[in-house]
């Protein structure tokens, strides 16, 4: 199993819980636009080690997540951007380009130091 991503989460908008009834949120870096950073969960750009792509597991806060699913945009967004939106809705098909889809569990409370990993799993 090898660790593809990590981050924490360093600020919090005002208005990151505003996606929360759509099961999603926002992880963007510093670099966010003022029209989007209320919405987002801040964090640095870190730099990505693989390929993200569904049957992988997305950590947070030492809770797992099947990933279904992986937008067409998501991982030069994560790499360029820090930008991920994270949609906890099991689908195969990522309905956003810059999402990722994961298990359909509630949506985790992020704080500041929250902390986000992407794991390759063993095969």
């Amino acid at each position: 199993m090898g660790r593809i991503y990590e981050n924490k989460v360093t600020d919090l908008g005002n208005q990151v819980e505003a996606f929360m009834d759509e099961g999603m949120f926002i992880l963007f870096g510093e670099n966010a636009p003022d029209t989007l950073k209320e919405f987002c969960y801040t964090m640095s750009v870190n730099p990505v080690n693989g390929t993200l792509s569904s049957g992988q597991k997305l950590i947070i806060d030492d809770v797992s997540y099947e990933i279904t699913a992986v937008g067409s945009l998501a991982q030069k967004n994560l790499e360029a951007l820090g930008h991920l939106t994270i949609v906890f809705n099991e689908a195969t098909e990522a309905g956003l380009p810059g999402s990722i889809c994961v298990e359909a569990k509630p949506v985790p409370t992020l704080v500041v130091g929250s902390e986000i990993i992407i794991e390759e799993i063993g095969r």
